[in-house]
Formats: structure tokens, sequence, C-alpha cells
């Protein structure tokens, strides 16, 4: 059985991280194809920046990188982590504005990327809408968002953690 040092090496949080994004990509997909729960532009944008932190973490265990390239890998998956809680705190800000208050509903994101040129479409999937307001969905009091800033938080620390494992190894 591996000790506790072993479990805290960079290959092993770095697989940690992958594999977890994966599970967790897999149960938004479940809420989504089989709960019917539609996602909006900013649940959209978290889900990218799950994926790209969780291929960050891939790449690098794939990469096995020496003490710089760790750093390297361990300050950008953090940096991933850290905006993508951003866009966390983002949609969690517009949940909990009152329903006058909230931006009007904008149209899906399929109309989004068929209708308007790249760049503006991703300004507006990162601004969210009044879609983005709406709770659909709540496990022990927190909304998807909550749970996904508690991801990106405990993703960022995974990410942080290397730089010490780097450190001692």
């Amino acid at each position: 059985m591996p000790d506790i040092n072993q479990l805290l090496s960079a290959q092993y949080l770095r697989l940690a991280i992958f594999f977890s994004v994966i599970g967790l990509l897999g149960f938004g997909y479940y809420l989504q194809y089989v709960e019917g729960l539609e996602p909006c532009a900013l649940c959209i944008t978290q889900r990218f920046f799950l994926l790209v932190c969780g291929l960050c973490g891939l790449l690098a265990a794939l990469h096995r990188p020496a003490l710089l390239g760790s750093r390297i890998y361990a300050c950008v998956g953090a940096l991933l982590a850290f905006v993508g809680a951003g866009f966390s705190s983002r949609q969690l800000y517009l949940q909990s504005l009152p329903p006058g208050e909230a931006p009007a509903c904008g149209p899906s994101v399929d109309f989004i990327f068929d209708t308007f040129p790249i760049s503006e479409a991703l300004s507006i999937l990162l601004r969210g809408d009044g879609n983005c307001a709406e709770v659909t969905w709540r496990f022990l009091g927190l909304s998807i968002p909550g749970w996904t800033l508690i991801v990106f938080i405990g993703l960022a620390s995974l990410w942080l953690l290397q730089l010490r494992a780097n450190r001692t190894a």
C-alpha cells in the first residue's frame, strides 16, 4: 500500500485530477441527457474549464516533466481552476439576484454559435444571462455552480500541492 508521500506525489495528483474531472463531466452529462437539465451558457463555460483542467492533468501525467516543467503545469492547472471558479462565482451571483434583477434570458447555446461570430458568441457565453440565474437542481442545499465552485477550489488545491510535492522530491 502506498504511503502518504507517494499519494501526494505530483504523478498521483495529476492522475487524480484527470479521473476526477472525467467523473464530474460524466455526471454533468448524466444530468443533461438522463435527468433533462439543459445547461446554460455559464454551465458550458465551466464544463470547458473542467475539461481543460483535466486534460492538463493528463498531459502532465503522460509528459512526466522535470522540476521546472512540473511547476509550469501546476501553475497553469491552478490558473485554469481559478478562472473556472470565477465563472462558478459569476453564476452563483446571478442565482442570488432577486427575480426582477436577473438579466433577461438569452438564446440557446446552439443558436448563439450558429448565429454569431465566434468572438461575439464567446462574449455572450462568458457573460451569462437569465437562464444562468435559474436554479434547477440542488444537493445538500447547493446548486450546481456551488458544487462546481467547490470542485474548482479543490482542483486548484491539488495543482498547488504539486508545487510542494515537487519541492520535496
